[in-house]
């Protein structure tokens, strides 16, 4: 979808767009988000926005971090989103792989986001989607 077609959200009392561009990375920049790990991570992602009614734009998970593009409810603060993510990405992938107990938690405290006022969804999607990642 083009920026200049945006559609819009609509809630009771308000109308608006919320798109984020989200990074963050493992504990100690390690490079475990790799084959098994990295598919489940992009399943729990998916399945975590569609319960949520997020729109995930654009996905790239690399062996030390990931960034992920999505559209969000204009009520819930880039916070939660964040929090949503990595919480339950952890939980269950550190279930799920015993090898990520090694590390004293999956993801660092910190992130990176940008809302995509300033810079085009379009140009973000690009971004994520080269392969310069891997």
């Amino acid at each position: 979808m083009k920026d200049s077609a945006r559609e819009y959200r609509h809630n009771n009392h308000s109308v608006g767009s919320a798109t984020v561009h989200l990074v963050w990375i493992p504990k100690r920049r390690k490079k475990v988000l790799v084959g098994d790990v990295k598919i489940r991570l992009s399943q729990i992602i998916t399945e975590v926005a569609n319960e949520k009614e997020w729109i995930i734009k654009a996905l790239e998970i690399a062996p030390d971090h990931v960034h992920v593009l999505v559209e969000h409810d204009p009520s819930t603060p880039i916070n939660s989103v964040v929090k949503a993510f990595k919480g339950r990405s952890s939980r269950y992938l550190r279930q799920e792989f015993p090898h990520l107990l090694k590390i004293p938690a999956l993801w660092t405290h910190s992130y990176f986001y940008d809302t995509t006022g300033k810079v085009s969804t379009a140009r973000i999607q690009e971004y994520i989607n080269d392969p310069h990642h891997t």
